[in-house]
């Protein structure tokens, strides 16, 4: 009770500011978009049907979307705490790792992070809870069949809360297959099971609800930002069938303007990209990307990297095209996303209208915010790549310093995170990379204790 008191409750009270100055929450186009699917149909499993329906059934019980936001601050601040007493167990200092833990949320991209209505939220959420289970898991050196089954649910949320969700799991079981040194088929097993699990949901059972795939264009428009790469870079790599063939899904200047390396955004979220068309001419499409991958791999790779930064690069590009790191929308309603081209108008979407329940806070907050999102400081609040490799330090020193090789394991979530955003992403956004920074940052105490130790 006295651990709660004194790491918990200061947690949620900071969240529970955060929520009163930004509710119902912070959103987005997604979020629109979210809620459009239960009320207004189809439903599609595009982004996560288990968000949707917490979104679905917060408007349905209390009529508003505040309860979804609510939760997520109690459950941040439950996970927070989780992570600190279990790297305190594992032998981080007890005091500083605390107070990184109740100061944590005072930071934007934590604190207003937790109100907004994205299901990357709900993600980081069950990220930081695997890094916790994997402390304790170092922490007494040994992996049990409870800590097993609690990896395997966590596995299996981060798949059902983010269509990548299953690459990151077999980043991460991979990491700690070569960590753990008992029960390692039952984790390959349960691994396996939770990565594919999601998966399975999306094309084979949800359908018999009347829960539609995912187009092939948003399966695979990654792929597609690729080749407007390469049209701009290298038109001479496409020849006159090609053209045509492109040319049925977009003009030409389409894919010349919309291939900037960094998003795909100019390609696929333009009036004059067809995605009807790119979903007939997928399985072309996905020809010619297979035959510009085998005929010039740099280009493609170079793309994929360039995308991926904010995955691996420090600082962002913010002189290119879609360069920048996106952080909040930050806008008061939802009607900038409705009409042509965009999301559909339905009954329920004024409820995507920020109304503070106290404007002090709400003032404070922004000003805040606003403070945050200096360029100067953008690499060190806003970018995971730095605390990625802070992350791997840390855990490297620890296990040298405890003689303990356990303790790497805290880091293979972190490392799943980052390899499979790397490998497939669509834009410089921050919440991508959300999980890194908040374990990054509870990982300094032990970071530092663990020279001291060696010193």
């Amino acid at each position: 009770m006295h651990r709660l008191r004194s790491t918990f409750l200061p947690i949620q009270i900071v969240l529970l500011c955060w929520w009163a100055a930004f509710y119902p929450g912070l959103f987005s186009r997604d979020s629109v978009l979210y809620l459009s699917h239960t009320l207004a149909g189809p439903w599609i499993s595009d982004h996560s049907v288990l968000y949707d329906s917490v979104l679905w059934v917060s408007v349905q019980t209390t009529g508003d979307l505040g309860a979804v936001t609510l939760l997520q601050t109690t459950a941040m601040a439950l996970t927070l705490t989780f992570l600190a007493r279990a790297l305190i167990a594992l032998g981080a200092p007890r005091r500083p790792t605390n107070a990184v833990a109740v100061l944590l949320p005072f930071l934007p991209p934590f604190g207003a992070f937790a109100v907004a209505l994205w299901k990357d939220v709900p993600f980081t959420i069950c990220a930081m809870a695997i890094a916790g289970v994997c402390a304790r898991m170092a922490a007494d050196r040994s992996l049990t069949a409870g800590r097993l089954t609690a990896l395997f649910t966590l596995f299996v949320l981060l798949g059902l809360f983010r269509a990548n969700g299953f690459l990151v799991v077999a980043v991460a079981v991979a990491a700690l297959m070569l960590v753990v040194t008992v029960m390692r088929v039952r984790l390959a097993l349960l691994g396996t099971a939770a990565a594919a699990i999601p998966l399975l949901l999306s094309n084979l059972i949800f359908p018999v609800f009347g829960i539609q795939a995912p187009s092939r264009t948003y399966v695979y428009h990654t792929a597609f930002g690729d080749l407007a790469a390469a049209f701009s870079l290298r038109p001479d790599l496409f020849d006159n069938r090609d053209r045509a063939m492109l040319a049925t899904v977009a003009p030409l200047r389409r894919w010349e303007r919309g291939g900037t390396c960094h998003t795909i955004n100019p390609l696929i979220w333009r009036g004059d990209f067809s995605w009807p068309q790119a979903d007939a001419h997928a399985t072309e499409l996905l020809t010619l990307w297979q035959r510009t991958l085998l005929k010039e791999p740099g280009l493609v790779i170079g793309t994929r990297l360039c995308r991926g930064a904010i995955a691996w690069q420090l600082w962002a590009d913010d002189a290119e095209t879609g360069g920048d790191t996106y952080r909040f929308s930050r806008r008061p309603n939802a009607d900038t996303y409705i009409g042509p081209d965009q999301v559909p108008d339905y009954a329920g979407r004024e409820l995507f209208t920020l109304r503070p329940l106290n404007e002090g806070l709400h003032t404070a907050a922004s000003w805040w915010l606003d403070v945050t999102l200096n360029k100067a400081v953008d690499w060190l609040l806003w970018r995971g790549a730095l605390w990625s490799y802070l992350s791997y330090l840390a855990v490297a020193l620890a296990a040298w310093s405890l003689r303990n090789r356990y303790t790497l394991g805290v880091a293979a979530i972190v490392l799943g995170q980052q390899l499979a955003i790397l490998a497939n992403i669509s834009a410089q956004d921050f919440r991508y990379m959300a999980p890194p920074i908040f374990i990054g940052i509870m990982l300094m105490p032990l970071l530092i204790s663990s020279l001291r130790r060696r010193t």
